[in-house]
């Protein structure tokens, strides 16, 4: 059995018996990317507005935010919250993942790049992930479930 990717190439199959399995699974694994990126960023965003009464309060109990001002960083909070819930329900799914994309580019590049690439010594390697995640969700938009393909509107 030949199974056509999104590209139209046709590929065999090693367990051919799963090919039913996969036509009917495959339109889900972009809602399961969308959700898996925006709750990730939720739970980011959330504790940084509850635990501070603004960008000030909050640089200040996170020392590496400081570099980067208090309306650079409120805007970080914002994209990690408001994104993070549009994201997961594919709502304007492109300009926030692009958003994201954007603030994980500043966070590996300008907050984590001096520490090298491992995550266990404050390195990249986390934000430089979720950054590139970002960007394929930006590019390929909400997916078939998605709030913006019920509406019929996309970024």
């Amino acid at each position: 059995m030949t199974s056509i990717d999104h590209e139209g190439a046709g590929t065999r199959l090693l367990a051919p018996g799963l090919a039913g399995f996969y036509e009917k699974a495959t339109p889900f694994s972009w809602l399961i990317i969308r959700v898996a990126v925006g709750s990730a960023l939720i739970v980011h965003g959330w504790p940084k507005i509850g635990r501070a009464r603004g960008p000030g309060e909050l640089m200040a109990k996170m020392p590496e935010l400081a570099s980067i001002g208090a309306e650079i960083t409120f805007v970080l909070m914002i994209v990690e919250l408001i994104g993070g819930v549009c994201i997961t329900l594919g709502l304007a799914t492109r300009f926030f993942a692009a958003a994201a994309a954007v603030e994980m580019a500043v966070l590996t590049f300008y907050i984590y790049w001096g520490n090298g690439y491992a995550w266990t010594a404050r390195g990249y390697e986390y934000t430089l992930m979720w950054g590139l995640v970002l960007f394929a969700v930006a590019l390929r938009g909400g997916g078939p479930w998605s709030v913006d393909r019920r509406i019929g509107r996309e970024l």
